[in-house]
């Protein structure tokens, strides 16, 4: 193994795909949010992604980042003859992911049992926020619906305010896309040995009940308070949250470890009577009250100058337009330039295969005809 990964490259053919996944070929019925984004990972990995859209589409756009790398083919699904040409690509593809309702699939003609009787290795993915069974899977809903039942959303927040969305990163990417890619993967790798695929039902619910887990232990060991801002990792510590500066800006401080901490108030100047307040709760609020005094003393800069790079556990907070430019994020190569737009690069890496964006959104238009005849 190298010592260190090969950054992530700009675009690539998709007949030229590096990756763990060269050679895996993937169906996607267009859709909305995790199941694009889900794609997009599959496809950074080398995989070859299809994307199935209706005629009448949306232009295509060079800036729709989670669609990059695929190619795609315009089908009406309610055409019957389209539904044969779908269930004759199948024959040839590894994964499918598909993001309705439950049971629109079936209507259309593609359930899991009609594409098992034409390829029975296919693993057969679905994306759905509640999942195909229970009593609010027919219902419409967003990441914000999905995380509210799962006690996510319920623990984000300030102390005496409402719940704040986490914009819909840990419903529809977290518990949606991760958990989705996760389920596939495992399934394709069972599906080579058995020779069966399956069915993978992702629903955001589940993914982001699991994202839980960890706050789920705590709050059973009595190490968690159900009262928003008020846990260690919630914004009720005052040495793990954000700092308001002097010129106005923020900086993000979390020094959990205990000699980090005191690192911390050595070198930013707490007083020396809280020094000892870390787990203190009855005195939170005068130190973060000293925090406040401080971090106002100085500019984001002068923070980062003192402090970034050390083991205070520091950053400054960035927006996202700033974040391509921070140094450790140039030195990572952590954006990468595809048809004249930068754009983050493919994650994680990989030593002896390195993933790399396949080409913007869409790749390539192709006929369903050209497609076949390319994957026979």
């Amino acid at each position: 193994m190298t010592s260190s990964p090969n950054p992530a490259s700009s675009s690539s053919p998709s007949n030229g795909a590096s990756g763990p996944l060269r050679g895996v070929r993937v169906i996607e019925f267009a859709g909305l949010g995790p199941g694009p984004f889900a794609c997009m990972l599959l496809s950074d990995m080398g995989a070859e992604v299809v994307r199935i859209d209706r005629p009448g589409a949306p232009p295509t756009d060079p800036r729709d980042i989670t669609g990059r790398g695929r190619k795609t083919v315009l089908m009406d699904l309610k055409e019957p003859q389209s539904v044969v040409q779908v269930l004759d690509l199948l024959v040839h593809a590894d994964l499918l992911v598909e993001g309705f309702r439950p049971g629109v699939m079936e209507r259309l003609g593609l359930s899991p049992e009609a594409v098992a009787g034409r390829n029975p290795r296919l693993v057969y993915g679905r994306m759905t926020g509640w999942g195909q069974d229970g009593p609010l899977a027919q219902a419409a809903g967003h990441d914000i619906n999905y995380i509210a039942i799962t006690g996510a959303l319920a623990a984000m927040g300030e102390a005496g305010r409402g719940p704040v969305p986490p914009l819909n990163l840990v419903g529809d990417y977290g518990g949606g896309s991760l958990y989705l890619v996760a389920g596939l993967l495992a399934a394709l790798l069972e599906a080579r040995a058995s020779g069966h695929g399956q069915v993978v039902d992702a629903a955001i619910c589940d993914g982001t009940l699991s994202l839980m887990s960890n706050n789920q232990s705590h709050r059973l060991r009595g190490l968690y308070q159900e009262q928003r801002g008020s846990n260690m990792l919630d914004g009720g510590a005052p040495y793990y949250t954000t700092y308001e500066t002097s010129d106005a800006q923020y900086v993000a401080i979390g020094p959990i470890e205990p000699k980090f901490f005191a690192l911390m108030c050595r070198t930013i100047e707490v007083p020396e009577h809280l020094w000892n307040a870390q787990n203190d709760r009855s005195r939170w609020h005068a130190l973060r009250d000293a925090m406040v005094v401080i971090f106002r003393t100085r500019t984001s800069a002068q923070w980062c100058e003192l402090l970034e790079g050390s083991d205070v556990c520091f950053a400054p907070v960035l927006t996202l337009s700033e974040a391509a430019h921070h140094p450790h994020v140039l030195a990572r190569k952590g954006f990468v330039e595809v048809a004249g737009v930068a754009q983050p690069a493919p994650a994680p890496r990989f030593s002896r295969t390195p993933s790399a964006v396949q080409g913007p959104f869409p790749d390539g238009l192709m006929s369903p005809q050209d497609l076949l005849a390319a994957w026979r």
